[in-house]
């Protein structure tokens, strides 16, 4: 192989660790904590970017940009958002650097200390609200609905490529709206956006539930969430959306006219997904051969290497490629054609395969001389012959096949992984083996923080979407009465 990579076997974490480096997805940075998207990384971002980007349009949302620098007075307004974000927030109190009079390079100018320290975005509910307040006076204003592609900085003390950066990249659609109903409907509509694509796009099975008090964003009245589970068995909180309340509303005193001419204040929500997707998608599909990309999301869905010895072999196996390659892209598809001649055909197969790549075409004389070539789905690995002659037909079917089949893997890993648990001691057990564990619970915040503090493992989400769920029993560490099973498990 041409860049080897940890068996997940061996060593999980650092067979994620080994495949976001060799499959050249991202590096760390001179800058600790934080991390450099390569090209080929970005390419798989910026399709999910287009994917979200237009399904949130559908639902009537623009795009706006706000201040990546927010007044350190701003988080002070809501008590428990600063409360939730103290920690990791960066904070600028200079503006100018000076030359060291001892000659040691260049220091912070005491002189340009600023009149109000500035908060590095860790997220932008206050900026937008206080923005919010110059935009709505009546109800006509409402509701509001904006969403922005930017980058975040909470400084996280430990870091992993993509799953926990000081700096990383989401999106975060902040929306207001005249009354309750109206916010409420509108998180509940956002986090089935991100079910849909997770499901469809990224060939993620989520569960879709309610957030514990525990875990809800800070500052939210509910939070709703999509939760996925990775080869290890371990959950991953893959999107958040949040029902606002009036919040922030109050703290920064943005109030509309209603139709009756009385002054109410607004109602918000906000939700957001990041590049830790990216880190859902290597956990949740690849190998140990590399990447599995779902063709959804695959830079590059096809790529064919000739197989030749003469000069003459090459130049008629690359026609025909051009051919097959204009057919496909034809149907939207992105091809290339690896024409390296410094190295060879089975060393470009396994880097390919270490990138993930859905379909491959290999042709040699032979095959030019009867017409067929050699396809390779990455998904099982299984080499098909097949007739030159309709093609394009055959490798839009199987890059459909291969997504369906991505999705129904995942989804048979979790759920032969989720298992029902009505006892403590069997839940100290079986919370070792990974997955995700159906429990009764009492609905106390006193009750989960003690089975974190003793098995690590936290309420995932409170499914809305199981029927299984939905049924009497006694809380698995207390014993008090129980009126549905929530999900447990450990997470990233």
């Amino acid at each position: 192989m041409a860049k080897e990579v940890t068996k997940r076997s061996d060593d999980y974490s650092q067979w994620y660790d080994n495949l976001v480096v060799k499959a050249d997805l991202a590096e760390r940075s001179a800058v600790r904590g934080c991390m450099v998207i390569k090209p080929y990384g970005y390419a798989i971002w910026e399709k999910m970017q287009a994917s979200l980007d237009a399904m949130f349009k559908k639902t009537g949302v623009q795009n706006a940009y706000f201040p990546l620098f927010i007044p350190k007075s701003f988080f002070s307004r809501e008590a428990e958002h600063v409360a939730g974000f103290a920690k990791e927030c960066a904070v600028v109190t200079h503006h100018r650097l000076m030359n060291d009079p001892d000659g040691k390079g260049v220091v912070v100018d005491p002189a340009a200390k600023l009149e109000e320290e500035l908060i590095v975005r860790p997220t932008s509910e206050t900026i937008i609200w206080s923005t919010y307040k110059n935009w709505i006076t009546s109800w006509r204003d409402l509701p509001i609905l904006c969403n922005q592609w930017c980058n975040v900085v909470r400084w996280e003390m430990r870091t992993r490529l993509f799953l926990r950066t000081a700096e990383f990249l989401w999106q975060e659609g902040h929306t207001a709206h005249a009354t309750s109903k109206e916010a409420e409907a509108k998180a509940y509509e956002m986090v089935q956006v991100y079910a849909d694509f997770a499901r469809n796009v990224l060939a993620l099975p989520v569960v879709v539930g309610h957030k514990s008090p525990n875990e809800r964003f800070a500052g939210a009245l509910d939070t709703l969430t999509i939760e996925a589970m990775m080869q290890d068995g371990k959950a991953l909180q893959a999107g958040t959306s949040h029902f606002l309340g009036q919040n922030f509303a109050k703290s920064f005193d943005v109030q509309y006219t209603n139709k009756e001419g009385k002054q109410e204040y607004v109602w918000a929500t906000s939700w957001g997904v990041s590049t830790r997707l990216m880190g859902a998608l290597i956990m949740a599909h690849g190998d140990d051969n590399g990447l599995v990309l779902p063709p959804s999301l695959a830079p590059i869905q096809v790529v064919m290497v000739p197989i030749y010895k003469t000069e003459g072999e090459h130049d008629a196996i690359i026609a025909k490629m051009e051919e097959i390659k204009a057919s496909l892209e034809v149907g939207g598809h992105s091809v290339r054609i690896d024409d390296r001649d410094t190295l060879r055909p089975g060393f470009k197969f396994a880097e390919w395969e270490l990138k993930g790549v859905p379909v491959r075409i290999a042709i040699g004389p032979r095959d030019l001389a009867n017409g067929t070539a050699e396809l390779a789905r990455r998904d099982t690995c299984e080499k098909i012959s097949t007739q030159v002659e309709g093609i394009a037909e055959t490798v839009d079917q199987l890059l459909k096949d291969i997504q369906q089949n991505i999705y129904a893997k995942a989804l048979a890993f979790r759920d032969s992984n989720i298992r029902k648990v009505d006892s403590w001691e069997e839940f100290k057990e079986e919370i070792k083996k990974g997955g995700f564990l159906l429990c009764h619970w009492d609905g106390t915040a006193e009750t989960e923080q003690k089975i974190k503090d003793e098995t690590k493992a936290t309420i995932r989400c409170i499914p809305i979407d199981s029927a299984v769920c939905e049924e009497e029993g006694k809380c698995i560490y207390s014993g008090q009465p129980s009126h549905r099973r929530v999900i447990f498990a450990i997470s990233y």
